[in-house]
């Protein structure tokens, strides 16, 4: 499996170096004094998110990272070099969280953003900066600052604005395949979707991107099936499209099964914005189109859209009521920032 979201990596900062206990000797010159330099500071440990990555499998093979030491002072008043600092390349959408799997240390959202998560130890002083009008001739030196070890956790939540809903073989990699580039697999049998994938979709000359995640059954809260473990990956959308399989027998309990398995897995999950949709269309005749839709509108609490991923019927009209949802929460964003920086403190 090439999709990774998740790991744990041990790093540790590089240690100052320690400073030096130097006098200066040289013919001719009778009072020399001290001339012990500094050390050198250790390196960082940061965490950078940049572009071209959408998983965490480089920390499958690798998941020790130090930096350099600082060099130690030297005599002639010369400091030690710094430790060279290490650097973490993640994907965007990547969050940082503590030893205990609980504390987010940082949440990666953007490309560039960089958080130093292990700083390195300051180097020592030399005996030099201890020269005072009493003491002439110290002969003392600071160690260097030891290096900060830690353990972390990556985990990453892919960065979309619309994410995929549904039972297994409700059609969500159809769906996926039939309006962007992207290829999932696509079979007849549960579970073919084992891994996220990502897709570009565009309508009316305006492009946003979808998320296929696997599919819910009843119990998944509890680890049946695949489980919620990939349920991270919609937690940044603006909206689920919850296709639902007109065919599977009992579509309404489809709804309702995967309504609860959001609840269970907590957080804002279940109060995103949800476009609803009755899928695979083109194998119902009009007046079970009518009834199923009707069934469905009744547990979902609000209107059902029609779809087929295979004829692509109605497929425009969802992309149209997903751009509109993408759209009203880029403005709710857009008001929420205008608004804190209003109410941010005037500075000169």
């Amino acid at each position: 499996m090439k999709f990774l979201d998740l790991a744990k990596v041990y790093i540790r900062s590089g240690a100052g170096g320690a400073g030096c206990i130097s006098f200066r000797r040289e013919k001719y010159i009778e009072y020399g004094g001290p001339d012990g330099g500094d050390g050198g500071k250790g390196g960082d440990v940061v965490v950078e998110a940049v572009e071209g990555l959408n998983t965490l499998i480089d920390f499958r093979y690798q998941q020790h990272f130090f930096a350099g030491n600082g060099q130690a002072g030297m005599g002639s008043q010369r400091t030690g070099k710094d430790g060279d600092d290490k650097v973490l390349r993640v994907p965007v959408g990547t969050e940082i969280i503590d030893e205990d799997e609980e504390t987010v240390i940082a949440d990666l959202t953007e490309v560039g953003q960089r958080i130093i998560i292990a700083k390195g130890g300051n180097g020592g002083w030399g005996n030099l900066r201890f020269k005072t009008a009493t003491n002439q001739a110290p002969r003392r030196a600071n160690p260097g600052q030891e290096a900060i070890e830690r353990t972390i956790w990556l985990r990453l939540k892919l960065i979309a604005d619309v994410g995929l809903l549904g039972m297994p073989n409700a059609g969500k990699s159809t769906f996926l395949a039939a309006t962007s580039n992207a290829r999932p697999k696509v079979a007849d049998y549960p579970f073919t979707t084992l891994i996220p994938n990502l897709g570009v979709v565009g309508i009316d000359d305006v492009e946003f991107v979808v998320a296929d995640i696997p599919g819910l059954i009843a119990g998944a809260s509890e680890g049946r099936g695949l489980g919620d473990t990939f349920l991270g990956h919609v937690e940044r959308c603006a909206v689920l499209l919850h296709l639902i399989d007109g065919t599977s027998g009992d579509p309404a309990g489809d709804l309702t099964t995967i309504i609860n398995e959001l609840e269970a897995y907590g957080g804002a999950l279940a109060e995103k914005p949800r476009i609803t949709v009755l899928n695979k269309i083109d194998t119902l005749d009009d007046e079970e189109r009518a009834f199923l839709t009707e069934e469905i509108a009744a547990v979902a609490d609000g209107p059902v859209m029609q779809m087929s991923g295979v004829s692509r019927e109605g497929i425009p009209d969802v992309l149209r009521a997903l751009r509109e949802k993408i759209d009203e929460d880029r403005l709710r964003h857009r008001k929420e920032a205008a608004e804190e920086q209003d109410d941010a403190p005037w500075q000169p």
